[in-house]
């Protein structure tokens, strides 16, 4: 079904020169204030659409609601995106460039020529020679994650706004902040929201269809050294980043790490340290499809930690302990209990001409945690590429059939 008057371009282009960058070390909600500045325009502009219950609350959580156009009592549907964007590279100034009539060459992107979006490096791009493709300037990400979600289902409102006469039940629109650091859903009044299931804007490329990811635990080691005067620590220092060195020296280093991981493989990854001589620690992210596997991995790697204390004589007087903090868990297991959800969103893809690519998420998204608190949320494509990084790029044409596609599950036969 080809959409009349859709506005995806000049939207997302608006949206993401907005600076929404979130931050791990915060301790706010929002982790940025500035996140706020999109997510006020986006109520402003379903206002104007005649969304009459936009509204921004406290927490900065945008709810809205487009009525039923018809009398029977069909499941409210909530579609769901975040505005936030990764700290792992810059959202401040983002410059997006479209590239019309992409001709395949590699694209030097102009604030950094070393920064060069090729088809060798990203094959997908092939599939886009002779249509118009978005990537950022070269010094900044360019926020497709998840910009693209957000235009996506702001362009799906417009539509059904303009189109009464399309039948449909309640839909639900939610966005939140603070994904890419873990809290966005901290805070969200899942019962003020109303809705039965939903679906994430967050997926990747056309097609793609996504209801498992990791269970995902975070882990951190604490070390106790030893301190002394280092003028006269001969025998008696035992220094805690030292240890914390050998600990990270002890990992396999050909598999249980990302860079050696795929597909369902789990993972154990140290991705902070921080300390000095007499106290340290060491935060990991633990991943796995399987959730009890998260345990399994926790307690190898104390293990090893405590291995690396008991076999070195010069840590006798050392100790070591473990805290583990649940953060999020595999939706498939809420899905699997709900499969009319997954049913209505493959039935929207083959009606947009899509044979879906169901594939599990070495990651999550607040799909995941929406589950566990009530609402069965899987996650469809926007088509966002090189995500977190200088070379993030997106194909006009992906973000079209997503909105295509999430209006199919909208709409009442």
């Amino acid at each position: 079904m080809a959409l009349d008057n859709l506005n995806v371009t000049e939207r997302f282009m608006k949206y993401v020169q907005i600076d929404t960058q979130s931050d791990p070390n915060s301790t706010s909600f929002p982790s940025t204030n500035k996140q706020k500045d999109l997510l006020a325009l986006l109520v402003i502009e379903l206002q104007a659409m005649g969304v009459q219950d936009a509204a921004m609350n406290e927490h900065g959580y945008v709810m809205a609601t487009i009525p039923a156009t018809i009398p029977t009592a069909v499941p409210v549907i909530c579609f769901c995106a975040h505005v936030d964007t990764a700290p792992d590279c810059s959202g401040t100034n983002v410059k997006p460039i479209l590239h019309t009539n992409y001709n395949g060459a590699p694209i030097v992107l102009p604030e950094d020529p070393s920064q060069v979006i090729t088809v060798d490096q990203y094959p997908y791009l092939k599939n886009f020679i002779g249509a118009n493709i978005i990537t950022a300037s070269g010094n900044t990400l360019l926020g497709a994650d998840d910009k693209a979600g957000v235009t996506i289902i702001m362009e799906l409102v417009a539509y059904l706004m303009k189109h009464p006469e399309l039948a449909h039940g309640t839909i639900k629109i939610l966005f939140t902040p603070d994904e890419e650091v873990g809290r966005g859903t901290d805070l969200l009044d899942i019962k003020k929201l109303g809705a039965d299931f939903g679906y994430t804007l967050d997926g990747g490329e056309l097609g793609s269809f996504e209801m498992e990811t990791f269970s995902a635990d975070y882990l951190t080691l604490y070390i106790e050294g030893v301190i002394a005067h280092p003028g006269t620590a001969k025998g008696v220092m035992q220094n805690a980043i030292k240890i914390a060195g050998d600990i990270i020296a002890a990992l396999p280093k050909d598999k249980w790490c990302p860079e050696k991981t795929e597909g369902r493989e789990g993972f154990v990854h140290p991705n902070h340290i921080e300390g000095g001589a007499e106290f340290a620690h060491i935060e990991f992210l633990l991943r796995d499809f399987d959730t009890a596997e998260l345990k399994i991995s926790a307690d190898k790697l104390l293990a090893i930690a405590k291995k690396v204390i008991d076999q070195n004589e010069d840590y006798n007087r050392a100790s070591v302990r473990m805290e583990v903090k649940e953060q999020y868990r595999n939706m498939r297991s809420i899905l699997d209990q709900n499969p009319m959800v997954v049913e209505k969103a493959i039935a929207a893809y083959k009606k947009a001409g899509l044979d879906p690519i169901i594939t599990p998420i070495r990651g999550g998204t607040d799909g995941s945690r929406l589950s566990f608190m009530g609402l069965p949320t899987p996650n469809v494509f926007t088509g966002m590429q090189a995500i977190h990084s200088r070379h993030e790029w997106i194909a006009v044409s992906d973000m079209e059939k997503s909105v295509e596609v999430i209006l199919n599950i909208a709409l009442v036969d």
